[in-house]
């Protein structure tokens, strides 16, 4: 009988390429930092300018409150990159005046949403529905937030009740031709909800 020789297996060449690994995270939701401004500011032009011809903030107002109230933000990345996005403040009174669309009150309990905006290759498809709601879970878990506000376009009303928000009535605020209808969210009235989300 003779002997079989052993044999050694071949090594396997793996089909992946060995080079870097995809490492970012498919979809991501984080606040935002004053590192986001220009992408965010690139998606609010667009997404305004086309429609009102006026953008809720300028870059050097996106990053005035990314650097005051960054935890007051968030934004949505898909594989790294930035698709749509909130940025709030605080706020003292019970409406809003002109002062709130440039300052921020620490000591306020009233979220101002200043602005909710989708890249364009994003939008009809839920995106913005789905970050209000990330948004407003998100402030229940601020013990310091009572309710949040925001002022906008009468066609978008319809968009902000379908997330829980109520009509204030007519904002004293206008800018250029532009009229809006306050909105507010009772986020205080969520307590139960906090105290069972985890927060």
């Amino acid at each position: 009988m003779k002997s079989v020789p052993f044999l050694k297996p071949l090594p396997m060449r793996s089909p992946v390429p060995q080079g870097r690994r995809h490492t970012l995270p498919a979809s991501e939701f984080r606040s935002l930092s004053p590192e986001d401004a220009i992408s965010v500011f690139e998606i609010e032009r667009e997404a305004f300018i086309s429609v009102s011809g006026e953008c809720p903030l300028h870059l050097d107002e996106v990053r005035h409150f990314l650097t005051l109230c960054p935890e007051l933000s968030l934004g949505w990345f898909e594989e790294g990159r930035l698709v749509a996005f909130i940025i709030g403040s605080l706020w003292d009174q019970e409406r809003l005046t002109t002062d709130a669309l440039t300052l921020h009150k620490p000591h306020g309990t009233t979220v101002h949403i200043h602005v909710l905006a989708v890249h364009r290759t994003f939008r009809q498809q839920g995106k913005g529905s789905i970050l209000m709601w990330r948004y407003l879970q998100y402030l229940r878990c601020l013990p310091y937030v009572r309710r949040a506000v925001l002022m906008c376009e009468d066609f978008l009303v319809p968009f902000y009740q379908k997330s829980g928000f109520k009509m204030l009535g007519p904002s004293n605020i206008t800018v250029g031709p532009l009229n809006f209808t306050e909105m507010f969210y009772p986020v205080r009235g969520h307590a139960f909800m906090r105290r069972n989300s985890g927060c």
